[in-house]
């Protein structure tokens, strides 16, 4: 049984199935999807390393510049819960489409802009489009994957995902230096038009069924809170705490507006969002540990460039090449992490994965102020593999606990949890790693302050195994169902 009725395909990532092959189509499928995580990957952080460069050449303060990257992100949280809407109403495949297409076109829109005013606008309308790519992507990929199979295409759509922060700001930085910061748009329109091209050919464009109205106060509490969720953290961030006015208010607001959101969800008829896929027992463990892994991984994403920096003294461009050696061991496990989901589980492979984090997490915290390079380097490695095992197989462990026609619904929701998590998780680490640094006037303490940043990030880690373990309980039951 899935969450919302029977359904006669043999079940793999929730349970031990006989294991069946991915069909060509599929892969093509799956290739072609992979360009909207591509797109929407490298953009955030290829900007990032232009901002103060864009700032200089528009006239515009660095405050004012970090609207081009802070517009673009409060605008993609923004549109992930609409996004099942969209495609009920739709078909997922045809709103992929159109998402591609303006995504595509803003971004030449963004390379041509003469004002900050101008690239910031932009960058909302692109971050629009851009919220609905993956969960468009995911919803379609769920539906031809067939559960027996979700694991590895999961698995395998979600490697452009963790490569394009290794990768993001190194091409960046050729890019300001060797062209100009122009091209961090122009980039995107050659891959968004082959990606176009590819997709008009392969990609299934989906029924359009009932969507119900759209409840437009539920669309406005979410789309007020996750932004607001998104702006706080950003502050919280900047500022090392959570206490200042500029953070505490939109902090409140937000988790009163999604408060409210789950309320309203729970209560409707036709609601936004089908809140109501989280009494499947699966279906809310993996929901559950879909979040701690997201702020164990985004946590981590904050401190590690911190950690090469401060507590190590390298210099950018040498912290980004090290950082490669987390994104490389993780996107060289996804194929095996979804291979194995799809023959025993995503569950138990999730609770293994989880297990590797916490040790090379515990790893971590242990190092002492002048620690070996290499011992470091093989310890994001180790990061990587688990965070690698512990990723797609919980998400493929919950698209495979609904229906087709609630793939949209599902799709959004794991990618809304992620960013939650996500950004939850990087708060809790520039805080406690503010707070401990400030303090800090030796190697020694600098150490310290980075040791006591990775306890916590262990405590997330700890979290998510608990929940991994409930959700492997929970398919081995389904199972015996």
């Amino acid at each position: 049984m899935t969450a919302a009725g029977g359904n006669a395909d043999p079940v793999s990532a929730t349970g031990r199935v006989r294991t069946t092959a991915v069909p060509v189509p599929v892969w093509w499928t799956t290739v072609v999807l992979a360009s909207g995580s591509v797109l929407t990957g490298l953009d955030t952080s290829l900007v990032n390393v232009g901002i103060e460069v864009i700032g200089r050449d528009l006239g515009a303060s660095l405050t004012e510049a970090q609207w081009i990257n802070s517009g673009y992100l409060l605008a993609l949280a923004a549109t992930l819960p609409v996004c099942g809407w969209l495609s009920r109403r739709t078909g997922a495949g045809r709103l992929w489409l159109w998402s591609l297409a303006g995504f595509t076109l803003i971004s030449a829109s963004c390379a041509l802009a003469r004002s900050a005013d101008m690239l910031v606008v932009a960058r909302v309308l692109q971050g629009l489009t851009g919220g609905l790519l993956i969960p468009a992507g995911m919803a379609i990929l769920g539906q031809v994957a067939g559960r027996e199979r979700m694991g590895r295409v999961i698995a395998v759509a979600s490697v452009p995902s963790i490569l394009a922060p290794a990768f993001g700001p190194i091409i960046g930085a050729l890019l300001v230096e060797n062209l100009s910061w122009h091209w961090m748009f122009l980039i995107n329109v050659p891959i968004g038009i082959v990606g176009l091209l590819l997709a008009l050919r392969v990609v299934p464009r989906g029924e359009a069924g009932h969507a119900g109205r759209l409840d437009l106060p539920a669309l406005l509490l979410v789309a007020l809170g996750l932004p607001l969720l998104t702006y706080a953290v950003t502050r919280a961030t900047d500022r090392g705490g959570l206490l200042a006015s500029s953070v505490l208010v939109p902090l409140g607001a937000a988790l009163v507006a999604l408060a409210l959101f789950v309320h309203r969800s729970l209560r409707a008829d036709e609601p936004l969002m089908d809140l109501r896929l989280a009494r499947d027992p699966v279906y809310a463990a993996a929901a559950g540990t879909i979040v701690f892994s997201g702020a164990a991984l985004f946590g981590g994403l904050i401190v590690m460039p911190l950690y090469f920096q401060l507590g190590m003294g390298r210099s950018i461009v040498d912290t980004g090449l090290l950082l490669m050696a987390f994104s490389l061991g993780a996107a060289v496990t996804f194929p095996l992490a979804g291979r194995l989901a799809d023959d025993h589980g995503g569950g138990v492979v999730a609770l293994v994965g989880l297990a590797v984090v916490v040790a090379g997490t515990v790893a971590m915290a242990l190092l002492p102020a002048d620690p070996d390079l290499v011992l470091v380097e093989a310890l994001q490695v180790v990061r990587g593999v688990g965070l690698a095992l512990a990723g797609s197989p919980v998400v493929a462990a919950a698209l495979a606990r609904v229906r087709p026609d609630q793939m949209p619904d599902a799709s959004s929701q794991v990618n809304t949890l992620s960013r939650v998590g996500g950004a939850l998780g990087s708060a809790l680490c520039a805080v406690v790693l503010s707070g401990a640094l400030a303090d800090a006037g030796s190697d020694a303490e600098v150490a310290a302050a980075f040791r006591v940043t990775f306890r916590w990030l262990t405590g997330m880690a700890l979290v998510a195994l608990v929940l991994a373990a409930r959700l492997h309980r929970a398919q081995r039951r389904a199972q015996a169902r």
